[in-house]
């Protein structure tokens, strides 16, 4: 009897029997191909920068998937697979020829980069990922070492922190859901490291009254060494350092207790470094304090000591403090308060800058700027973890009446700040002695919040202006300039002034002032003429009477001085001629009532031309002192 096998046996023993003649006749290769490990990297790109990572044992048959995101600035990252063979620098030069021939020739250049990349290397991707991320998907062909470049594009460079997920048999990778495995699969391509070994030298001041500095560190991977060498220069300055972590607290100090004539320090790094501080300050053990010029030294992943020989060769060792281009342009002077000395303007602020801790990616808004305006400028304090170049206008009186403002920031973390106010600003250099011929200085004075260590104000005369239409009529500004300067406190902050000159329109003066006293004073000449002595001394004690109210309200326009103004002399010495002319009519009148009509008459010839000739010698006289001596 012929066997047949049951269904029974079909559907519970063939497919045993096919998973055990699998089991047997797989290779023992086949199982380690689908293992999967998954490696997670963090890294930091500048402007320009490009990190090379080796592969060394990819094997047939394995599937390597690599996933890049930016993670801070900026950063659009760009992946792609080379050969580790592959000549380095020789493809990079003939990238960027074949790119600068074809867009010299007129074609697109992004058609002509993803042209030359498909050339070039063997996988590569741009924004795949999710939003401007990068993942490639690469079936490995043969056994061999390989090399992975991350970088940005070179339309428009990019910065910031980069996370680098690299996975074999992990398709997870390719959707940015990584989880590290422990395994060793790539590293970072020695010669980077070499490349990243950097000496920056900066100079600087220790004073009594600030005695000490500090510079952020920028970021840094783990495993980079830091090191720092300061010397005095000049001074008896004995110098200290001492490195911060970001929560201000120390990690290594340099010469602590003052016993050398120098500084040094060095650290390595066991994780990524953000916001590490280096401070350098006076010797505050010391029997007496020690001021001077010092130099300072700073190396990443420096093989020597840093010493006075060592020679600078990078400028990125150190966030240096951000430079800010601080303008006011002034629309309009709404009013001059000589007695309370002070004015009020009209003017606009503005102030352009780039922070790193700023820059965004235009993925996460779906935006190429972020504005930031009215009621939602607190979030702008708040996005800038309330470090932005904040000012007070230290010569400012009472409210300063905001219109608008605005912060714009642009992906690379350049910022444009602007602010239309009305305000009334003390003068405290009004100086009145040339009255009605003066010409007063006023100022704007802004001032950093923030010491000289985060912002310092430059380029001052390229956003400022004066408008052409500021509604002051009794001034007429004739000359303006800024400067920038620095005022020490507990510290040194930085100081924008913008200064203008102006004098009086005197058109008013001569009308109100000058004529009508001439006027008077010719009058009281024509009294002379007459030989009625009775009547001279009604018109000229009229006259005096109309000085004294005369000079009371031309002196209410002014606050009270310690000193006399140049109207202030004219009008004491024509009160003095004045009075010594009724007294002079007084004097005629005795003598005609006693008899003596020809000594009076005598005495009247002549001082019909002493008169206006007195006159003319006094105004003479303080036209002489108040403006060719200066008194």
């Amino acid at each position: 009897m012929k066997w047949r096998p049951s269904n029974l046996a079909l559907k519970v023993f063939l497919p045993l029997i096919i998973i055990l003649l699998a089991q047997s006749i797989a290779p023992a290769s086949a199982q380690v191909s689908v293992e999967k490990s998954v490696q997670i990297i963090e890294g930091h790109l500048e402007t320009g920068d490009s990190h090379f990572y080796f592969i060394p044992q990819l094997k047939a048959g394995q599937t390597l998937f690599v996933y890049t995101s930016g993670e801070s600035g900026d950063l659009d990252p760009i992946i792609g697979l080379l050969d580790a063979n592959a000549d380095i620098n020789a493809l990079s030069k003939q990238f960027h020829n074949e790119i600068e021939t074809e867009v010299q020739a007129g074609n697109d250049p992004v058609v002509t980069i993803k042209n030359v990349s498909n050339k070039t290397f063997l996988i590569w991707d741009d924004d795949s990922g999710s939003g401007y991320d990068a993942a490639i998907k690469y079936n490995v062909p043969s056994d061999g070492e390989y090399k992975l470049i991350i970088t940005s594009s070179p339309i428009n460079p990019s910065f910031g922190d980069y996370r680098l997920q690299i996975g074999i048999n992990a398709p997870e990778v390719l959707q940015g859901k990584g989880k590290d495995t422990g395994d060793q699969i790539a590293y970072l391509d020695q010669n980077d490291l070499d490349n990243s070994m950097a000496i920056q030298e900066i100079r600087g001041t220790l004073s009594e009254k600030n005695n000490n500095t500090f510079y952020y560190i920028n970021d840094m991977d783990a495993g980079t060494t830091f090191s720092a060498f300061v010397e005095p220069t000049s001074g008896n300055l004995i110098p200290t350092l001492i490195l911060k972590d970001f929560g201000d607290k120390p990690v290594r100090s340099g010469n602590y207790l003052g016993k050398d004539k120098t500084a040094y320090l060095q650290y390595t790094f066991n994780e990524p470094a953000k916001n590490y501080v280096l401070e350098i300050s006076s010797c505050q053990k010391c029997d007496e304090a020690t001021t001077g010029d010092f130099r300072l030294l700073v190396g990443r992943n420096i093989s020597e000591k840093l010493s006075t020989e060592s020679v600078a060769n990078a400028e990125d060792v150190l966030r240096l403090p951000i430079q800010v281009k601080i303008g006011v342009e002034m629309d309009q002077i709404t009013g001059v308060d000589q007695k309370a000395e002070n004015f009020s303007v009209v003017a606009n602020i503005i102030m352009k800058w780039q922070d790193p801790d700023l820059a965004f990616s235009p993925d996460t808004c779906d935006c190429n700027i972020k504005a930031f305006t009215g009621n939602n400028f607190n979030q702008f304090v708040t996005y800038a973890k309330d470090k932005w170049p904040e000012f007070s206008i230290t010569n400012q009186q009472g409210n300063r009446w905001t219109q608008n403002k605005v912060v714009a920031v642009e992906p690379d973390g350049s910022a444009i700040y602007l602010e239309r106010f009305t305000t009334t600003m003390q003068a405290p250099d009004f100086y009145f002695r040339l009255f009605p011929f003066d010409k007063q200085d006023f100022y704007i004075r802004l001032q950093s919040v923030f010491p000289v260590e985060y912002f310092v104000y430059t380029n001052p005369d390229e956003l400022s202006k004066i408008g052409t239409a500021l509604g002051e009529e009794e001034w007429v500004i004739i000359e303006s300039d800024t400067t920038i300067d620095s005022v020490t406190n507990q510290s040194e902050k930085s100081r924008y002034n913008f200064h203008f000159k102006a004098k009086r329109r005197l058109t008013y003066y001569f009308l109100v002032f000058f004529i009508p006293l001439a006027l008077i004073i010719i009058v009281s000449w024509i009294t002379f003429f007459l030989k009625d002595y009775t009547r001279r001394i009604e018109v000229t004690t009229g006259n005096l009477l109309l000085f004294i109210a005369w000079n009371f309200s031309i002196s209410d326009n002014l606050p009270r001085l310690g000193y006399m103004t140049f109207m202030d002399t004219v009008m004491a010495t024509t009160f003095l001629i004045s009075v010594i002319v009724v007294v002079f009519n007084v004097v005629l009148r005795r003598l005609e009532v006693t008899g003596k009509d020809e000594l009076a008459l005598k005495l009247d010839k002549f001082t019909i031309w002493i008169y206006p000739i007195s006159y003319i010698v006094m105004f003479g006289l303080l036209i002489f002192l108040f403006f060719v001596v200066g008194i």
